[in-house]
């Protein structure tokens, strides 16, 4: 990573600036101004005060993070290196079912994911809840999912018991729930987030497996409520091109770095220039490899 490119070169990656939303690789405005003609104006202005704030700390460089692509350009034009990345997401083509989705897929795609969804149906009930029908006992069971995926992965454990019950409490209508459960007890789930025409899947675990609940839980489910609810995107993050034979194809992420030290700054804008064209070969070649049919998705 950055930090240890920076030890290696002498230097020290730490203090450093950060832009961001926390713990939510989502893209959106990072730089937040009022719409309007003095907009990017105001950019500028906030962009040369946080090179002072990172100069008058000591930082290192400052990061910023899953922003707009506009915001990237604009970036870029002030001086930041530019750097993308890929999540994968679904794009609803007007569907007005699951199966219209199927039908915009090779026959072999079509044929692969009736049978996941067969087999992940057959052992569990799973069920999508949202707003009123949230529960106490949903979100302790989803907090031990979660907690099984921190030890599992031997991660830190960033959100606490309290922290899902407030989900529910103050944005239950924003909170898509996938739970399964087997002989009456919740084995796994899902965690979504609902926003103004995205769906955003944030958390997965489970207790015991199942065959393909994964897929189901996290990919068809998210897909079926974005056709009921017209929705336009579901994003199911970075990660797995095993998403791609599912539907969800590559998308751009974007962030914007200031590196202090201008060597270690060369040798950054360097490789970033070079995994740029990479990252956008790669997601060339995924999405012509994509499970639709060679005329795609509907227009």
């Amino acid at each position: 990573g950055w930090a240890d490119a920076f030890e290696r070169a002498g230097g020290k990656y730490y203090p450093k600036l950060q832009v961001s939303a926390p713990f939510s690789p989502v893209g959106g405005p990072r730089l937040l101004t009022r719409p309007g003609p003095e907009a990017e104006k105001i950019e500028r202005i906030l962009v040369a005060g946080l090179m002072e704030l990172a100069k008058s700390h000591e930082a290192s460089s400052f990061h910023v993070t899953f922003c707009t692509e506009g915001e990237w350009t604009r970036l870029g034009e002030a001086g930041l290196l530019q750097r993308m990345g890929q999540q994968f997401h679904w794009k609803n083509d007007a569907y007005e079912t699951f199966d219209d989705f199927l039908a915009t897929l090779s026959s072999r795609k079509r044929k692969s994911i009736r049978k996941e969804r067969r087999d992940a149906n057959e052992m569990v009930h799973i069920e999508t809840l949202t707003g009123d029908a949230l529960e106490e006992r949903h979100m302790d069971a989803f907090f031990g999912f979660y907690m099984n995926t921190i030890d599992r992965k031997w991660s830190d454990a960033y959100l606490n018991r309290e922290f899902f019950h407030l989900l529910r409490e103050r944005m239950a209508d924003n909170v898509v729930l996938i739970m399964a459960s087997y002989e009456d007890r919740f084995v796994g789930g899902a965690l979504n987030i609902l926003g103004e025409d995205t769906l955003y899947g944030r958390n997965w675990g489970c207790v015991e497996r199942f065959r393909n609940l994964y897929f189901e839980a996290c990919f068809y489910r998210a897909i079926d409520f974005a056709i009921e609810r017209g929705l336009s995107t579901v994003e199911a993050g970075a990660q797995g091109p095993h998403k791609i034979s599912r539907g969800y194809l590559p998308s751009a992420t974007y962030s914007a770095h200031w590196i202090a030290d201008p060597n270690f700054r060369d040798a950054v804008e360097e490789f970033l220039e070079r995994e740029r064209r990479m990252m956008q070969y790669e997601m060339d070649e995924l999405t012509e490899r994509g499970p639709y049919r060679r005329e795609g998705p509907r227009t």
